[in-house]
């Protein structure tokens, strides 16, 4: 069985199913559940992934194990991409479709593209792209937990049989 590869998996899927209770109960109340299947938002999946990736192999394989310093470099630069470049994006982005939004209101008959009005207001502009450091760090923490969770778990199961 590897546990790594499930470690990582299931940090993914428990992380993205409680993005919508942080939302609803801790920031805003008309969260939408759509939040689960996009990108960014509290707690960062991509942390939360990587940093289960590489727990689980230290768990497994010991602190000096190559695979552990594979998994911290590509968790490492998963993580700063995700604060930097697609965060940037992500506000990039909302500027422009404010930008959008306004000339299209101010001009109906004209479009953007192939876009004319009404077929810009029903697109769904993604809000959530980056991360901020603190969901990265609590994406992290997440993935932790996550890995040493499983570890008791999947010991628990050998040590029955």
């Amino acid at each position: 069985m590897n546990f790594p590869l499930i470690s990582s998996l299931f940090a993914i899927i428990f992380t993205q199913f409680i993005k919508y209770p942080i939302a609803k109960y801790f920031r805003n109340s008309n969260t939408n559940i759509d939040i689960v299947t996009s990108t960014g938002g509290m707690p960062s999946s991509h942390s939360a992934a990587t940093s289960s990736l590489i727990t689980a192999l230290i768990l497994q394989y010991g602190f000096s194990s190559p695979y552990v310093a594979i998994a911290t470099v590509f968790g490492i630069i998963v993580m700063f991409d995700s604060m930097g470049v697609r965060r940037q994006s992500g506000e990039q982005g909302l500027v422009l479709d404010q930008i959008a939004k306004q000339h299209l209101e101010e001009n109906p008959n004209d479009s953007i593209g192939d876009y004319d009005y009404d077929k810009y207001r029903a697109m769904v502009i993604k809000k959530y792209l980056g991360h901020k450091p603190s969901e990265v760090i609590v994406g992290i923490m997440t993935g932790i937990m996550v890995a040493f969770f499983l570890n008791r778990i999947f010991r628990f199961f050998i040590e029955m049989q």
